[in-house]
């Protein structure tokens, strides 16, 4: 069966054709508690645990989400691989409603920075970032993506506001300036924990508006997000069943050690308490557990 797959993204999208559904595990971190319960099952004959980014009924701002949480608690069900199924606004005239982006990058215009890494308390740790999208799992989702005959776009900026209210023109024009691709609320946070947790990480981002920058078009609604984002689901899904079944089973990838290197403070310092906490991400760095 291999490592388990995680999926991040809308409460649906666990609807799939061929998924056996086994459980719902409700689950406490040291963190606090994710955004729901996770919903574990068989696909194509991998373990994949789902969990939905906002809360079943959407119940979460987007500075609500517990990331840290999130990730722990995929990480600790054995996650390896992680596909985050989120909608964006485009910041190119190219990039319409309803396509599907690839992002490579990220751009951090986020104020709960201290929230998005599991580290301090005792442990530094600084992961390389430089590429922070798994480039082997994009692949797959691209692969997908044209089987299933969407209009995807590979490759890609995507730069994470806040929220919850969505651009300024002034904000989405300077965006746009500096080269930036699409425009979201929630997805950098999930790239980091997932790098700090050697979890391999790709993003399938739906595009649902032009946010505010094109004046030819009524500037963004969260109706007309709705509208894009049912149309998006069935795509997602149709994508996932596709990608599902080409993702390795061993988690040999280079994001699978991406933390060798990168924690500066030796074994003999790390607080007993803060190592506990961080067992499911450090256990093949624990060496000594007296």
């Amino acid at each position: 069966m291999g490592a388990a797959i995680g999926i991040i993204g809308g409460s649906g999208l666990y609807e799939l054709e061929g998924f056996e559904k086994t459980e719902e595990r409700v689950m406490k971190t040291p963190f606090g508690e994710p955004s729901d319960a996770l919903i574990g099952g068989i696909l194509a004959g991998r373990q994949v645990w789902f969990l939905p980014r906002h809360g079943r009924g959407h119940r979460l701002l987007p500075t609500e989400i517990n990331h840290r949480a999130n990730l722990w608690a995929l990480r600790s069900l054995g996650v390896r691989w992680l596909i985050c199924v989120t909608a964006v606004g485009s910041l190119k005239e190219n990039y319409q409603p309803r396509d599907v982006v690839l992002p490579d990058q990220y751009f951090d215009r986020t104020s709960r920075r201290e929230h998005h890494t599991f580290f301090g308390g005792g442990i530094v740790a600084h992961v390389s970032f430089g590429e922070p999208v798994s480039a082997g799992l994009r692949e797959i989702l691209r692969e997908s993506s044209v089987e299933t005959g969407l209009r995807v776009h590979d490759r890609g900026t995507y730069v994470n506001m806040d929220g919850p209210a969505f651009s300024t023109r002034a904000e989405s024009e300077a965006n746009r300036q500096l080269g930036f691709d699409v425009v979201g609320m929630t997805n950098l946070p999930e790239a980091k924990l997932a790098r700090e947790a050697e979890i391999a990480l790709a993003t399938l981002a739906m595009v649902t508006d032009y946010d505010c920058w094109k004046t030819d078009e009524t500037p963004v609604t969260a109706d007309a997000v709705v509208a894009h984002l049912h149309a998006n689901v069935a795509a997602a899904k149709a994508v996932l069943i596709a990608a599902i079944p080409k993702i390795p089973t061993a988690p040999s990838w280079p994001e699978h050690r991406s933390l060798d290197g990168a924690i500066m403070t030796a074994q003999t310092l790390w607080p007993h308490k803060k190592k506990e906490s961080l067992r499911p991400i450090l256990e093949r760095f624990i060496t000594n557990d007296a």
